[in-house]
Order: structure tokens, then sequence, then C-alpha cells
């Protein structure tokens, strides 16, 4: 395992990580769970990422790492909890983030982010907008203050919104998901720039798009999936083609993209089971793409530079399809 720095807080993380999204019941049985985190643990992931939001995460977190002994770097966020939530509730924030402490049975986490903040429609966070303040920004100076947590971040989806609250330079870790990608590059127009211009530690999460670039799905791309436009349909094929070029499976090659950019500290991957771990840390383990690969890449992502009006938020080839803007549950 190849371990990068994350940003100005100087951990050591691993370049492949744990997103706790699926490490819980809507993604694996417990015990499941846990034995995937204990061969990550195995293979040398020590970055795990988790929060309230990912449905009973944290629970099933605490609970696979009640045996581990090795030193991990714990990130959660706040968000969600308690219902109804306000988000400038200090006292009730502050008791979430003491529910997260039980539920992973730590003393202490290294960082806790802002779940969201670049989505005022989904969580009412700053008390001012334009200058990001406000209870939650005071309660993580305080949380740090009395060493409960040691860094703090922004774990958002955004491209143009979440740079702006980076420029702040109150926080150490940015979490960016859904817009660095193959085929979703958003993220290096301002979001990347930004956190590398404050130092920021770059973590990407759902680099596979939470399943779109898990598989080639060929017959629905060519025959049906009427939510995709005409100009995304024909980036997809030209992507497949490229996969059978290189004979590089269409989850490696997503791993391996994000990975051939330095400025990422680390990438958020699955753990529904041993065999996904082991097969992302494989992919990790073969190094960044070849420059001539990475060149054909760009030229398919530059088909289709921004998302299409009206395509859904993550494109759904196994789930129903429910409209655009619609993520799974916990978003990232």
């Amino acid at each position: 395992m190849k371990y990068r720095t994350l940003g100005r807080t100087g951990l050591k993380v691993s370049e492949i990580s744990l997103g706790g999204l699926f490490v819980s019941s809507i993604g694996a049985a417990r015990d499941d769970a846990r034995k995937a985190i204990h061969r990550a643990v195995e293979l040398g992931i020590n970055y795990i990422d988790t929060a309230p939001g990912y449905h009973d995460s944290e629970e099933s977190v605490g609970y696979a790492l009640r045996d581990v002994t090795s030193p991990l770097v714990i990130s959660t966020k706040l968000g969600g909890r308690p219902v109804p939530f306000d988000a400038r509730d200090k006292a009730a924030l502050r008791r979430s983030f003491e529910e997260s402490l039980r539920l992973l049975g730590r003393d202490s986490v290294d960082i806790l982010m802002i779940h969201e903040p670049d989505r005022p429609g989904q969580y009412d966070w700053f008390a001012n907008w334009d200058e990001f303040t406000g209870p939650v920004t005071d309660l993580l100076e305080e949380l740090k203050a009395e060493g409960l947590i040691r860094f703090t971040g922004l774990g958002g989806t955004t491209a143009y919104t979440l740079p702006h609250i980076i420029a702040t330079g109150r926080f150490d870790v940015v979490l960016t998901a859904f817009n660095y990608s193959l085929l979703w590059q958003e993220a290096t127009i301002s979001v990347l720039p930004e956190a590398k211009k404050h130092g920021l530690g770059i973590v990407i999460g759902s680099p596979l798009q939470q399943g779109a670039l898990a598989k080639c799905y060929t017959a629905t791309v060519e025959k049906g999936a009427r939510w995709l436009s005409p100009p995304r349909r024909a980036q997809f094929k030209a992507l497949y083609g490229l996969v059978a070029d290189t004979r590089i499976p269409l989850p490696e090659l997503a791993l391996r993209f994000v990975l051939s950019n330095p400025a990422v500290a680390t990438t958020l991957s699955g753990a529904r089971s041993v065999e996904e771990i082991e097969l992302n840390v494989a992919a990790a383990e073969k190094g960044p793409l070849p420059d001539d690969v990475m060149k054909e890449i760009a030229r398919i992502a530059g088909m289709v530079p921004f998302r299409p009006f009206e395509e859904p938020f993550g494109l759904p080839f196994t789930r129903e399809y429910r409209g655009p803007g619609q993520a799974m549950l916990g978003h990232v």
C-alpha cells in the first residue's frame, strides 16, 4: 500500500481508503462489513470515512473496529442527526458528535466534516452565508480546542459553491464527490485548484459514480436508459471502447485515473465484501495510468464537459429511475 500526505494535516493516509456509505445495513450485512474492514486494515488501508447520514454506518464501523489495534485515521461528519435536524442548533450538533463517538467506540476522531455545506437546500448550515460562519464553525473550533477532533473538513458535491467555502481557510480537508471521475471532471475547474492553493488534504468520493462506472452497461447504453442524453450516450460508448482497447477493467480504470493525480491524497472505495477490498487494492497497486491512456480519457471527458440538463445525479443503471437530481442516501 502506498501512502500520501493529507494536505496540511501532515497525516499519512493510504491512497485507497474506506467509504462508509456501504459499511452499513444498506450495503452489507454487519459481519460481512466487519470482515471487509479487517481485510482492508490487513492490506494497509488506514483511512475510514463515515457519517450520521450513512444509515447505521457509524455503528457498523465501530462494531468492526472493536478488536482492531492498528492506528487509523477516522473521519465522520455533522449533519442529519438529530431528527428533525437544525443545522444552527449548536447544542444539538454537539450531542450528535458525542453520539458519533459512542457509536464509533472512540474518545476522539481525527477529522470532523460538515456534511454538504455547499447545498443550502440540504442543510442551512451558516448564519452568515457570505463568510460561511455560524454555530457549526464555532463548535468545530471548540471541539478542536478540547482535543476531541484534530482537524476540520468539508464533505461536498458541488463544483462551484464548495471552492468559496474552501477559500475561507478555516478547514483542513475537503472530500469532494461525484465531480472527479472518468466522465465527470468539474472539480478540476475550481475545487481542486482552490484546495491546493490553501493546502487542504483532498479526498475523492465516489470514483465509480455510485456504480455508473462499476461495469460496462453496454446493452443498456446502446438500447435503453432513456435518461441518457445523446452526447452522454456517445461518451459512454467511447469509454467502453477504451476499456476494450486497453483491456483494463472499468473499475480499475476509474480508480487508477483518480490516483494518477498527485494532488489527491486518497480516494474512497466501497467495502461490501472482502473481494471488493482486494480488487480495489490490487488496482491501486498497479500505479498511475500511462500518459496515452490519460490523454484519451481527457478527450472522452471533453465530449461532455458539463452535466446535461436533467441528467440524474446518480445514473441509475441498476436502480429505478426517479428523475433528475436524485442521489442515493448520504450523497457522499
